[in-house]
């Protein structure tokens, strides 16, 4: 985090914060004070309170130009997510979704949050790679599959999946990734032919919806002590096959392992240890596991490509990806 000073109490975000947000998170009395700090993100920041060291996070839908409208929607959808997982009692220890503080459209679609500390799965990761802690990670998977598969089969609804979605979120993958330039229409058109044999798999077809968290990078993950996983930034939640959450994470792996050592197959057992965990929720393990496997593939390599069209990924990794995903994707 980057330090950004103070916020002035002339700035109408003092007040809302004092009036409207701390006393959910504890009683201040006096001068109030906040030290402000850059997050992850441009738009989200963390807000201290200089005499009582309590901490919230304010996220930001806007930056004040024309997107006033779409920004609203978002800022209210993330809210309204985190309040439904929160009813499906993921809250509090083990599986905890952040808790939502309040929503003000007039501060630049701000959403102030619970602040939650802990150590996100991309520094888990990346203390197994470059500190051999791959014990540490292995144990952190554990919590995220019991995590997932708490999330999944609370909110399993019965109603099947609709695979077409999936394939329509590959082509627009395809399409960014032709934009710009990054692979050329003999690469589209393969991708376009795998997505049609998975198209027509049963199996894609045959998971009922649940509520996936839509957005499972390494970021978005905080680990605390035993099994203690805080799930944050839930704007993009939506009822989808359970493995798009799974293949994501999965995907995840390949890519750190890949860009971290350039060897394709050392972010397997970390892959297979997450599944096997995630699998160990079901009645039926071992047919769970089948299940969950036979259609990670697809949405894995939809993670590699997603990656692949990041501006901050070198020219030698993209292709590295580019290539990895249509080998995942040829297990159809």
């Amino acid at each position: 985090m980057q330090s950004c000073g103070h916020l002035s109490t002339e700035d109408p975000l003092h007040a809302y914060l004092c009036h409207h947000v701390l006393p959910q998170i504890g009683a201040v009395r006096g001068r109030v004070d906040f030290r402000v700090f850059s997050m992850k993100h441009a738009k989200v920041y963390l807000y201290e309170e200089s005499h009582t060291r309590l901490r919230l996070v304010g996220k930001f839908f806007s930056d004040g130009g024309h997107d006033g409208y779409q920004a609203t929607q978002r800022m209210w959808q993330e809210f309204e997510n985190l309040q439904v997982l929160r009813g499906y009692g993921l809250a509090g220890y083990p599986h905890h979704v952040v808790r939502p503080l309040g929503t003000n459209d007039l501060l630049n679609s701000l959403l102030a949050e619970e602040y939650s500390a802990g150590i996100s799965l991309s520094s888990v990761i990346n203390a197994a790679i470059h500190q051999a802690r791959t014990q540490y990670l292995f144990s952190k998977l554990t919590a995220l599959a019991y995590f997932l598969a708490s999330l999944h089969n609370r909110t399993a609804n019965g109603a099947g999946v609709d695979f077409n979605q999936d394939c329509a979120y590959l082509d627009r993958l395809v399409r960014k990734l032709r934009s710009k330039r990054i692979i050329g229409e003999p690469d589209a058109d393969e991708f376009y032919w795998l997505r049609d044999r998975w198209r027509e798999q049963s199996r894609m077809w045959e998971d009922q919806q649940a509520l996936v968290h839509g957005d499972a990078t390494p970021a978005n993950f905080l680990f605390g002590d035993g099994l203690s996983v805080t799930a944050i930034d839930l704007e993009r939640m939506k009822r989808a096959d359970r493995t798009f959450d799974l293949g994501r994470i999965a995907g995840e792996l390949q890519h750190f392992y890949l860009q971290a050592t350039g060897n394709k197959y050392a972010a397997e057992p970390f892959i297979g240890h997450f599944l096997w965990e995630y699998a160990c929720h079901f009645p039926n393990r071992e047919r769970a596991f089948r299940s969950i496997t036979g259609r990670v593939p697809f949405q894995m390599g939809l993670t590699l490509l997603r990656i692949a069209r990041n501006s901050w990924i070198d020219g030698h990794h993209r292709q590295r990806l580019i290539e990895e995903a249509k080998v995942t994707l040829r297990a159809f």
